[in-house]
């Protein structure tokens, strides 16, 4: 294999920034079923619930269970609950809970672990979780293996709740006295095929093999090391070298994506992301009087070019949003007011907004070159309608901080819109998650009673050509209303090698998958 002199500088650059890390890289090498890992950006914290970015729950999804997995068809298989029912009116769901289940420390999993993470834990932690329980009128451990949830109007979205992304299982007897308005710094304590051994913050994250999994057999790899790897070019030269096995989707830019993919025993692979259906847009902060004003929203949203946007930074892994809902999210419709790109209907409309030049700041994603390039486009764009604009750079938490705390004018994010529109969408619009604290809520605090209503009555609505009806109305109102600057649907390519088998194996890939994964 021909390596020009890029590369060969990335690859010492890789290695020697282990090396200084420490990263046991000799040691991990000459062990049977060791998996290797890039990551990046640094997860900020392992807990379930705190880490709740996407490369955070790549790793914390394999410290814990879930009461279900999904296939990729969304069909629901068991983990921690071995059966499930639902009643006929859809108002009681009762989970039958495996037996023999072990935390990570030894203690036993009980009913009352799956009462708390639900009824207090996550009710705090995760948007979607809080929405749904808002159906819910009680929680409670029949037993010590039987939890009955009792609604007091139905949700039918209920049980897709029940993946890794949305509702990981944690212990009571860990987590019961503690702040949740503080960041927890408690270890990581799961059930899951792998228990947390070391973390080297900003080198690498190294899981064990769990030897009292609750599956037989399970896992095959004894260990997986997440090298934390901040320059896209290392994480590709550290893939091209073997010193790494799988670039997990977002990791390896897209531009390297088809060269690593022509090399022996290498594929490529954009299973594992079904029931996320991830999407990129631009939070408007509605607060500011600028974005108050519908003709300067609509501005934003000729300025964009979207097609160029997947064409040329995402290299044909994406496609240009027409409006809130992913296409792959149920109810979908494209049947709303759409914005192509108009550069000169953008110039008018922020004529007739009364714009007078003020500067706008723009707060990209520090997620790799792709995220930078997106920006610049975006900025370029805006630029060229009309606006003045301002990029304020900041590193993972400091960006967090920011949208969290509303300190922006424009600023990206990407959401998992989680297989349903009462789960994934709607926290996203509704007035009662304009919550400070979280980056993944309502963090444009866009505010509309009929949004409002039309949520909660696609929420609890059984009928499912009602419920198509009633989210048909809201994508309008919310086009309509150019609430935010939606850009693209995004397809995240893993590359990884052909020596490890069934590294995807339900609809959130990686995020659950390598207990079952092996290294032939």
């Amino acid at each position: 294999m021909h390596i020009n002199r890029r590369t060969a500088i990335a690859h010492s650059a890789a290695i020697m920034g282990w090396l200084a890390a420490g990263i046991p890289i000799t040691a991990a090498a000459q062990q049977k079923k060791v998996l290797n890992i890039a990551l990046f950006p640094e997860p900020n914290s392992l807990v379930a619930g705190a880490g709740s970015t996407g490369p955070a729950q790549t790793v914390v999804g394999n410290l814990y269970d879930c009461l279900l997995r999904f296939d990729e068809n969304l069909k629901a298989q068991p983990q921690l609950a071995t059966e499930w029912s639902t009643s006929a009116d859809q108002l009681t769901y009762t989970f039958q809970l495996k037996k023999g289940v072990k935390w990570h420390d030894g203690k036993p999993f009980t009913a009352d672990d799956v009462v708390f993470t639900f009824d207090k834990f996550l009710r705090h932690y995760q948007p979607r979780v809080r929405i749904a329980m808002g159906s819910v009128e009680s929680v409670k451990a029949v037993d010590p293996h039987t939890v009955v949830f009792k609604l007091h109007t139905p949700f039918p979205a209920f049980l897709t709740l029940m993946d890794a992304s949305s509702s990981p299982i944690v212990p009571r007897h860990q987590l019961a006295d503690a702040d949740l308005t503080k960041p927890l710094t408690v270890p990581p304590v799961g059930t899951g095929p792998f228990k947390l051994k070391e973390w080297q913050r900003g080198a690498f994250i190294h899981l064990e093999k769990n030897t009292d999994y609750h599956m037989a057999g399970l896992p095959a790899i004894d260990n997986v090391y997440w090298h934390i790897i901040p320059d896209a070019a290392s994480r590709a030269a550290a893939f091209e070298s073997g010193k790494v096995d799988v670039l997990p989707g977002g990791t390896a830019e897209y531009f390297d994506v088809a060269r690593l993919a022509k090399l022996p025993g290498v594929e490529v692979t954009t299973k594992g992301w079904e029931k996320f259906s991830p999407f990129a847009w631009l939070w408007m902060n509605h607060r500011n009087p600028l974005f108050q004003n519908l003709k300067l929203r609509q501005a934003v949203l000729h300025a964009i070019d979207r097609p160029a946007m997947a064409k040329v930074i995402w290299h044909g892994y994406a496609t240009p949003a027409t409006g809130p809902f992913n296409q792959r999210t149920p109810f979908y419709t494209s049947k709303t007011t759409q914005y192509p790109r108009d550069t000169a209907k953008a110039r008018k409309l922020l004529e007739e907004a009364g714009y007078k030049g003020e500067t706008i700041r723009l707060l990209p994603l520090p997620f790799g070159e792709t995220w930078t390039r997106m920006a610049e486009m975006v900025r370029l764009n805006l630029t060229q309608a009309g606006f003045k604009v301002e990029t304020v750079s900041a590193d993972l938490p400091g960006t967090i901080s920011r949208q969290s705390n509303w300190d922006f004018d424009l600023t990206f994010t990407f959401v998992y819109q989680s297989g349903d529109p009462a789960v994934g969408v709607a926290r996203s619009y509704v007035s009662s998650e304009i919550n400070k604290g979280s980056p993944f809520n309502n963090v444009g605090g866009y505010s509309n009673p009929k949004v409002d209503e039309l949520f909660a009555q696609g929420a609890r609505e059984p009928n499912p050509t009602r419920r198509a009806a009633l989210y048909a109305e809201v994508q309008a109102i919310l086009a309509d209303d150019a609430v935010a600057g939606w850009l693209l649907e995004l397809n995240f390519p893993t590359v990884y090698r052909t020596k490890v088998t069934n590294l995807v194996s339900s609809a959130v890939g990686i995020n659950d998958s390598l207990g079952r994964a092996s290294i032939n």
